[in-house]
């Protein structure tokens, strides 16, 4: 992933102020706070929901080894 110095900010800044104005300029960097926090929300949610699966089906997967060694257990006492 390719790395952003102070230079480059510094550059994309210079030239957001002269395309957007001075006056534009801040509310500009609003809506763009605005926009990634809205996108960290949304990744978090979506890790949340991931995780919540994810860790049904290793209950799920536990309890389906637990009946196996359950009854392999069964198996060895009949015989």
């Amino acid at each position: 992933m390719p790395q952003i110095g102070w230079l480059e900010i510094l550059a994309i800044v210079i030239v957001a102020i002269l395309v957007l104005g001075p006056k534009e300029f801040p509310v500009a960097l609003k809506k763009i706070g605005s926009y990634f926090g809205k996108l960290k929300n949304t990744i978090s949610n979506f890790q949340k929901e991931i995780n919540s699966v994810t860790e049904h089906v290793d209950i799920k997967e536990d309890l389906d080894n637990q009946k196996e060694i359950k009854n392999s257990n069964n198996k060895k006492n009949n015989e």
